[in-house]
């Protein structure tokens, strides 16, 4: 068999600043199984050079016949396809034939390809299918630096496969200075890091302008209009400005999502500034003929561009005739909201990495300027690079492509950076509540069916699920719709199904196609016939059966409508969301949700959250797609000081009925615990006479300790049936928390026979020498007992304790009682632990400073001698 030609790397290389490292690549690649990484700022021609160089190299070790072939992932499908037909053309060959590419429902190659762009998900359906990669001799990964989730898997899985296979050829090419990092990754088997080769960049002058806006970048419903008219304006004088000064040339425009590019768009085509121009729209919801036409360039005759871009256009894209990059600074990056259980796209300030990929776009050609709407304070807060994608995003579809490589949560991967923990649980739970994990964590028969599926798994399940429910064609319609994320007005789904239906909507297209895809998906693994189950028969309109086909996908995304005047709905995960201003979906009880994100402000109706996806459901499909959410509970509580018990029917946070019930004696018990666990003690609450005996034990045991109790918070609830058993039956019975003095069950720990002593111990109150008994006040007790030092108060008049000279010691003499001696009004005049010091030294202060105050009450120059007494002297002398 004739050996296919090679690549005309000349031809091809001309004018490429890359062409300057084509010998150090051809070195470092020409061993089967070598690795390399090369590091290539934007505009050096990288994508361009580097696969036919390698697919030469493929050719020359070719033993006659047909080569294998060179994969080369971009991590768009527009730049995929771009990229495909830009080096078709330079081969001089029709695209399909040497150079292809194969992107999600479209495929262009033939027997005879040698070098097929793809999309990383593609490649990776390809390593699942077929983990030796036969037929391919080599895989670049271009654009590794984005950090995208699927190029770090693919990455980590490639690793793998050229270590078993050790003729694989891999590269990875990016565009920053993390080269080493990645190729420390691609180590040989000694462990030596793949070698580095780095291209000088492409210099072309580029001027930087500031414009920031007078108006806020961000409002309470998301990028404002006033700084999207900033925009617009800037856009348009900007490149008005260049073409009169007689440079044609087009301009880019950096926005951060969907909605924003179209009304720009729409902006600049309202307003015309004298100039005849061209706008277009660069986005993933595009149709794939307005992709290409946007990065195809200007042909001759035509009018001069403004192209108007999400970050598509950012770094694997190069748009022809581009001089002028307008930058609004504003990035949209996925963000997980744990708290909430979901992941949602946040419009944030672009990283400056990011701000200068996409000046870069100007002066890739030629000299360039661009112009940032916002200030230079702003780029210098900006964060230096994105996150990982891997860091913030919904993990569950990639633990799944991990369960069927045999590397469950990327045990063992060599991947740039490990998935987060509370992430990847999260995933697993998901998974595991699929059926697609085993109990080792690897895939199931049926998670390698979903992972075959191009959706996301929850998707894929409700597919197979729901296609019997309602027909093939509504559950593949329905999951089409919400896997190409398109963004419904109002939120309302069923309105763009219909829409999407009649052809009106631009993607359309593209979703038919996937429809059709999904649909043969679903009629080989599920069938086809639609299924008499009666909830089916209950679903009048295909809206409805979407409905059920989204909450067989997202079950706790179920939601009900709280009452009130907002658009609020609860959702079985327990977390509140409102309907964007004015939807169609306002005053539907039930909605099946396939897409909430956290918002501020007006469309959030005050909860922190949006339903941005949503169809309404009836309560029979909410609670067919969520059965394993429902329960049958009696919950028993506390309320007005007794147990009382209600009977609670719920889908997952959702109450569907509430009835009042007499609780049994078990949930009785368990009300009071959790009653006595949330608020200890304190919730029955301690008498006087409780707190009295308790104080007096804790001094016992603090001194004795055993067999004396630890009346401690923690050690008696850790012993409530032991002396507190029948209080707690008659709470659980019902019996009113007042009716509970603690003073008796505590009785119940007292040691026997070492309880005959208790009273000698710590006795309640103590005989002074007056003849009075006074009370003895305890330490308090605090969470682990009495503090040590801590003595118990005697609070008496001065007059009663005269001549008494040794001071009374309690727990067998171990604790002395400190004496606050008051005055005959009751007041303190001082504290005394040492009653004979007290009586031969300050004494005689107090005895001068009271005398005068207290001329009635006997003050002895000699304590010693004098009667203890109580009362006044008139008295004391009996007249």
């Amino acid at each position: 068999m004739t050996l296919a030609r090679q690549f005309d790397l000349e031809s091809i290389g001309t004018g490429l600043v890359v062409a300057q490292v084509e010998g150090q690549l051809t070195r470092a690649l020409a061993p089967e199984g070598a690795a390399a990484v090369v590091q290539a700022p934007p505009g050096t021609g990288k994508t361009t050079l580097v696969p036919p160089l390698i697919a030469n190299l493929v050719l020359s070790r070719a033993d006659g016949a047909l080569p294998p072939r060179v994969v080369v992932t971009q991590p768009r499908r527009v730049a995929v396809r771009s990229a495909a037909r830009h080096l078709a053309a330079l081969d001089g060959t029709s695209l399909g034939e040497r150079v292809g590419y194969t992107v999600r429902g479209e495929r262009k190659i033939s027997s005879r390809t040698l070098v097929e762009f793809v999309t990383p998900g593609i490649l990776l359906r390809r390593l699942l299918a077929d983990p030796g990669l036969e037929g391919t001799a080599a895989v670049i990964l271009d654009e590794v630096h984005e950090r995208g989730l699927e190029t770090d898997l693919a990455l980590g899985m490639l690793a793998d496969v050229r270590a078993l296979r050790g003729d694989l050829n891999l590269v990875a090419m990016s565009a920053t200075v993390e080269a080493p990092r990645f190729a420390a990754l691609l180590a040989d088997d000694g462990g030596e890091p793949a070698p580095v080769i780095d291209s000088p960049a492409a210099l072309h002058p580029l001027e930087v302008r500031w414009a920031p806006s007078s108006a806020p970048r961000l409002d309470d419903r998301g990028v404002s209009r006033a700084f999207l008219d900033h925009v617009a304006e800037t856009a348009a004088r900007e490149h008005a400005s260049l073409l009169a000064a007689g440079e044609d040339v087009d301009a880019l425009v950096f926005l951060p999502g969907v909605r924003e590019v179209r009304a720009v768009a729409e902006w600049l085509r309202a307003h015309p500034s004298g100039v005849t121009r061209e706008v277009l729209e660069l986005h993933g919801q595009a149709p794939p003929a307005e992709q290409d036409r946007a990065v195809g360039g200007r042909q001759p005759g035509e009018p001069p561009r403004i192209v108007v871009s999400t970050a598509l256009a950012e770094s694997s894209l190069t748009v022809p005739g581009v001089r002028l990059v307008v930058d609004s600074g504003l990035a949209r990056e996925p963000r997980r909201d744990a708290g909430r259980g979901m992941t949602g796209l946040v419009t944030v300030s672009c990283s400056r990495a990011s701000a200068e990929q996409r000046a870069g776009r100007a002066a890739r050609q030629g000299p360039g300027r661009v112009v940032r709407c916002y200030d230079e304070r702003s780029y210098a807060a900006a964060p230096p690079q994105s996150l990982p994608e891997i860091a913030t995003s919904d993990l569950t579809e990639a633990a799944l492509v991990l369960a069927c490589w045999g590397a469950p949560g990327g045990h063992g991967l060599a991947l740039p950076d490990p998935p987060p923990s509370s992430a990847l649980e999260d995933a697993l739970r998901t998974l595991d509540g699929l059926g697609a994990l085993t109990p080792e964590g690897l895939a199931t028969d049926l998670g390698r069916t979903l992972a075959r599926i191009p959706a996301d798994p929850r998707l894929g399940r409700a597919l197979l699920e729901g296609a019997p429910l309602v027909g093939a064609r509504v559950a593949a319609e329905t999951v089409a719709l919400v896997a190409r994320d398109l963004r419904p007005p109002g939120a309302d789904l069923g309105r763009l199904l219909a829409s999407l239906r009649s052809g009106r909507e631009a993607s359309a297209r593209a979703w038919a196609d996937d429809v059709r895809r999904f649909e043969r998906i679903a009629r080989e693994n599920s069938g086809s016939g639609e299924n008499s189950d009666p909830l089916v028969a209950q679903l009048e309109t295909d809206a409805e059966k979407a409905a059920l086909v989204v909450a067989l996908a997202f079950p706790r995304l179920v939601a009900k409508r709280v009452p009130g005047a907002e658009e609020r709905y609860l959702l079985a995960s327990g977390t509140r969301a409102g309907l964007p201003s004015g939807s169609s979906l306002a005053g539907h009880e039930w909605l099946a949700i396939a897409d909430v994100t956290r918002a501020d402000g007006r469309d959030a109706a005050g909860t922190g959250a949006v339903v941005r996806a949503a169809a309404p459901l009836n309560r029979a499909s909410a609670e067919f797609a969520a059965a394993h959410l429902l329960s049958d509970d009696v919950e028993a509580r506390f309320a007005d000081g007794r147990v009382v018990a209600r009977r609670e029917v719920r889908l997952g946070a959702i109450s569907l009925t509430s009835t009042p019930v007499r609780p049994s004696p078990t949930e009785g018990r368990e009300a009071v615990a959790r009653a006595l666990g949330t608020g200890g003690l304190g919730t029955i609450g301690w008498s006087p006479a409780a707190d009295a005996l308790r104080r007096r034990l804790a001094l016992v045991h603090r001194e004795l300790g055993e067999p004396w109790p630890d009346v401690s918070e923690a050690a008696l609830l850790a012993r409530l049936d032991e002396w507190l058993g029948p209080e707690l039956e008659a709470l659980a019975s019902g019996a009113p928390m007042r009716a509970v003095d603690l003073a008796d069950p505590l009785r119940r720990l007292l040691p026997w026979p070492a309880a005959a002593r208790f009273d000698e111990l710590a006795p309640e109150r103590l005989e002074v020498p007056s003849g009075s008994r006074v009370r003895i006040e305890y330490p308090e007790v605090g969470e682990s007992g009495v503090d040590d030092g801590a003595r118990p108060v005697v609070a008496v008049k001065l007059q009663e304790c005269f001549g008494w000279a040794e001071t009374p010691r309690l727990v067998d003499g171990r604790v002395p009682v400190l004496f606050h001696l008051l005055s005959p009004a009751g007041r303190p005049v001082a504290v005394t632990g040492d009653l004979a010091s007290f009586w031969s030294g300050p004494y005689a202060q107090v005895r001068a400073e009271m005398r005068g105050r207290y001329p009635k009450h006997p003050w002895p120059e000699d304590p010693w001698t004098a009667v203890a007494t109580g009362k006044t002297k008139r008295r004391l002398e009996g007249r």
